[in-house]
Protein backbone atom coordinates (compact mmCIF):
# COMPACT_ATOMS: atom_id res chain seq x y z
CA UNK A 1 0.00 0.00 0.00
CA UNK A 2 1.44 3.26 -0.91
CA UNK A 3 1.50 6.04 1.97
CA UNK A 4 -0.52 7.93 0.19
CA UNK A 5 -3.52 5.27 0.07
CA UNK A 6 -2.70 4.42 3.66
CA UNK A 7 -2.93 7.93 5.14
CA UNK A 8 -6.37 8.52 3.22
CA UNK A 9 -7.97 5.01 4.46
CA UNK A 10 -6.23 6.57 8.17
CA UNK A 11 -8.77 9.63 7.50
CA UNK A 12 -11.40 8.27 6.41
CA UNK A 13 -11.70 5.56 9.23
CA UNK A 14 -10.65 8.49 11.57
CA UNK A 15 -14.16 10.38 10.47
CA UNK A 16 -16.39 7.42 10.82
CA UNK A 17 -14.96 6.91 14.19
CA UNK A 18 -14.39 10.11 15.38
CA UNK A 19 -17.90 10.04 17.88
CA UNK A 20 -16.34 6.29 19.08
CA UNK A 21 -13.65 8.27 20.31
CA UNK A 22 -14.51 10.90 21.40
CA UNK A 23 -17.04 8.70 23.80
CA UNK A 24 -13.95 6.25 24.74
CA UNK A 25 -11.63 9.43 25.77
CA UNK A 26 -14.80 11.17 27.99
CA UNK A 27 -15.35 7.94 29.84
CA UNK A 28 -11.49 7.21 30.56
CA UNK A 29 -11.62 11.22 31.45
CA UNK A 30 -14.46 10.80 34.13
CA UNK A 31 -12.71 7.10 35.33
CA UNK A 32 -9.66 8.97 35.76
CA UNK A 33 -11.69 11.87 38.05
CA UNK A 34 -13.66 9.65 39.79
CA UNK A 35 -10.44 7.36 40.68
CA UNK A 36 -8.42 10.35 41.95
CA UNK A 37 -11.18 12.40 43.84
CA UNK A 38 -11.80 8.80 45.78
CA UNK A 39 -15.50 8.46 44.27
CA UNK A 40 -15.05 5.02 43.41
CA UNK A 41 -13.50 4.46 46.53
CA UNK A 42 -16.58 5.82 48.39
CA UNK A 43 -18.80 3.94 46.19
CA UNK A 44 -17.27 0.83 46.89
CA UNK A 45 -17.62 1.36 50.60
CA UNK A 46 -21.03 1.76 50.03
CA UNK A 47 -21.84 -1.54 47.79
CA UNK A 48 -19.12 -3.59 50.65
CA UNK A 49 -22.70 -3.54 52.30
CA UNK A 50 -23.79 -6.44 50.66
CA UNK A 51 -20.79 -8.44 52.03
CA UNK A 52 -20.48 -12.61 49.65
CA UNK A 53 -23.51 -11.56 47.72
CA UNK A 54 -21.47 -8.86 46.12
CA UNK A 55 -19.10 -11.77 44.66
CA UNK A 56 -22.75 -12.75 42.69
CA UNK A 57 -23.24 -9.22 41.37
CA UNK A 58 -19.78 -8.18 40.75
CA UNK A 59 -19.77 -9.21 37.06
CA UNK A 60 -22.63 -6.69 36.54
CA UNK A 61 -20.71 -3.61 37.02
CA UNK A 62 -18.46 -4.50 34.60
CA UNK A 63 -21.37 -5.53 32.27
CA UNK A 64 -23.23 -2.02 32.71
CA UNK A 65 -19.61 -0.24 32.16
CA UNK A 66 -18.90 -1.80 28.86
CA UNK A 67 -22.38 -1.56 27.37
CA UNK A 68 -22.62 1.82 28.44
CA UNK A 69 -18.97 2.82 27.15
CA UNK A 70 -18.48 -0.02 24.55
CA UNK A 71 -15.20 -0.06 25.85
CA UNK A 72 -13.93 -3.14 28.63
CA UNK A 73 -10.96 -1.16 29.19
CA UNK A 74 -12.66 2.11 30.37
CA UNK A 75 -15.30 -0.19 32.75
CA UNK A 76 -11.93 -1.55 33.93
CA UNK A 77 -10.55 2.19 34.56
CA UNK A 78 -13.50 3.24 35.94
CA UNK A 79 -15.14 0.14 37.93
CA UNK A 80 -11.78 -1.43 39.40
CA UNK A 81 -10.80 0.50 42.58
CA UNK A 82 -14.26 0.27 43.16
CA UNK A 83 -14.37 -3.65 42.85
CA UNK A 84 -11.05 -3.58 44.79
CA UNK A 85 -12.09 -1.95 47.07
CA UNK A 86 -15.85 -3.71 48.08
CA UNK A 87 -13.92 -6.93 47.90
CA UNK A 88 -11.27 -5.94 50.65
CA UNK A 89 -14.12 -4.33 52.68
CA UNK A 90 -16.26 -7.28 52.09
CA UNK A 91 -13.23 -10.02 53.24
CA UNK A 92 -13.62 -11.03 49.25
CA UNK A 93 -10.35 -11.89 46.88
CA UNK A 94 -9.79 -8.91 45.32
CA UNK A 95 -7.84 -10.12 42.60
CA UNK A 96 -11.32 -12.29 41.68
CA UNK A 97 -13.37 -9.29 42.11
CA UNK A 98 -11.30 -6.89 39.52
CA UNK A 99 -11.29 -10.29 37.20
CA UNK A 100 -15.28 -10.60 37.38
CA UNK A 101 -15.11 -6.70 36.09
CA UNK A 102 -13.50 -7.65 33.40
CA UNK A 103 -15.10 -10.64 32.74
CA UNK A 104 -18.69 -9.45 32.60
CA UNK A 105 -16.85 -6.68 30.43
CA UNK A 106 -16.25 -8.90 27.75
CA UNK A 107 -19.97 -10.37 27.48
CA UNK A 108 -21.24 -6.99 27.37
CA UNK A 109 -19.25 -6.53 24.06
CA UNK A 110 -21.57 -8.45 22.09
CA UNK A 111 -24.67 -5.53 23.15
CA UNK A 112 -22.21 -2.08 23.41
CA UNK A 113 -24.35 0.35 21.35
CA UNK A 114 -20.90 1.45 19.63
CA UNK A 115 -19.48 -2.00 18.91
CA UNK A 116 -23.21 -2.94 17.27
CA UNK A 117 -22.80 0.01 14.96
CA UNK A 118 -19.46 -0.67 14.24
CA UNK A 119 -20.14 -4.06 13.08
CA UNK A 120 -23.15 -3.03 11.28
CA UNK A 121 -20.92 -0.59 9.54
CA UNK A 122 -18.21 -2.90 8.60
CA UNK A 123 -20.34 -6.06 7.56
CA UNK A 124 -22.84 -3.62 5.16
CA UNK A 125 -25.61 -4.06 7.86
CA UNK A 126 -26.10 0.08 8.65
CA UNK A 127 -29.11 0.93 10.41
CA UNK A 128 -29.86 -2.56 11.36
CA UNK A 129 -28.27 -2.47 14.82
CA UNK A 130 -31.52 -3.35 16.25
CA UNK A 131 -31.88 -6.11 14.22
CA UNK A 132 -28.01 -7.76 15.65
CA UNK A 133 -28.76 -6.26 19.14
CA UNK A 134 -31.78 -8.85 19.41
CA UNK A 135 -29.97 -11.98 17.86
CA UNK A 136 -27.66 -11.23 20.51
CA UNK A 137 -28.63 -9.91 24.00
CA UNK A 138 -29.53 -12.96 25.07
CA UNK A 139 -26.63 -14.32 24.87
CA UNK A 140 -24.47 -11.87 26.67
CA UNK A 141 -27.51 -12.34 29.66
CA UNK A 142 -26.64 -16.17 29.18
CA UNK A 143 -23.36 -15.58 29.78
CA UNK A 144 -23.17 -12.95 32.31
CA UNK A 145 -25.80 -15.05 34.55
CA UNK A 146 -23.12 -18.13 34.42
CA UNK A 147 -19.78 -15.54 35.00
CA UNK A 148 -22.38 -14.49 38.03
CA UNK A 149 -22.98 -17.79 39.40
CA UNK A 150 -19.12 -19.17 38.70
CA UNK A 151 -17.78 -15.86 40.64
CA UNK A 152 -20.21 -15.86 43.32
CA UNK A 153 -19.50 -19.60 44.44
CA UNK A 154 -15.30 -19.09 43.38
CA UNK A 155 -15.74 -16.15 45.91
CA UNK A 156 -17.41 -18.33 48.80
CA UNK A 157 -17.75 -22.47 48.20
CA UNK A 158 -14.73 -23.17 45.87
CA UNK A 159 -12.57 -20.32 47.60
CA UNK A 160 -9.65 -22.92 47.53
CA UNK A 161 -9.50 -22.74 44.05
CA UNK A 162 -7.95 -19.34 44.39
CA UNK A 163 -4.33 -18.46 45.28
Amino acid sequence: VSPKVAVLAYWENLVKMRFSILTVAAVLSLAYVMNQSGQTITIGFWIAGAGAAFAFFAPVLGWLGTAVTGSDTSANALFATLQQTAAIQADLDPALMVASNTSGGVVAKLVSPQNLTIVATAVGLAGRESEILRKVMFWSLGMLAALCLINGLQATVFDWMLP
